[in-house]
């Protein structure tokens, strides 16, 4: 393998890498949007299905949390995304190191 194949190879392996963790982020905000809908949907219908004295004081608790989990579910999304971008940068910027450790060493 020369060092044009080996170079295309580290660079398409680590835009694979680097497409997978974007799908994984994407993926963690639509787990947290799902829940947080779950705990809205929760809270909205406390009151129609139970009787209880302070439902109101439930329903609220619920109405927090999932507003709670929406903003951090953003606050997470958007903070991971600037670490993904920053590290597009370094694709391709290693090959070299990765080369010396596994060149043979000549004695």
């Amino acid at each position: 393998m020369d060092q044009q194949e080996l170079n295309k190879d580290l660079i398409l392996r680590e835009e694979l890498a680097l497409q997978r963790t974007r799908l994984a982020n994407q993926s963690t905000f639509l787990a947290f949007l799902r829940t947080a809908m779950y705990f809205l949907i929760a809270g909205l219908s406390v009151k129609n299905f139970y009787t209880l004295h302070d439902a109101r004081i439930f329903e609220n608790i619920l109405l927090g949390f999932s507003v709670f989990l929406f903003i951090t579910g953003v606050f997470n999304y958007f903070h991971q995304y600037k670490l993904i971008k920053r590290s597009e940068i370094h694709v391709g910027n290693y090959q070299l190191e990765y080369l010396k450790k596994r060149a043979p060493k000549n004695r």
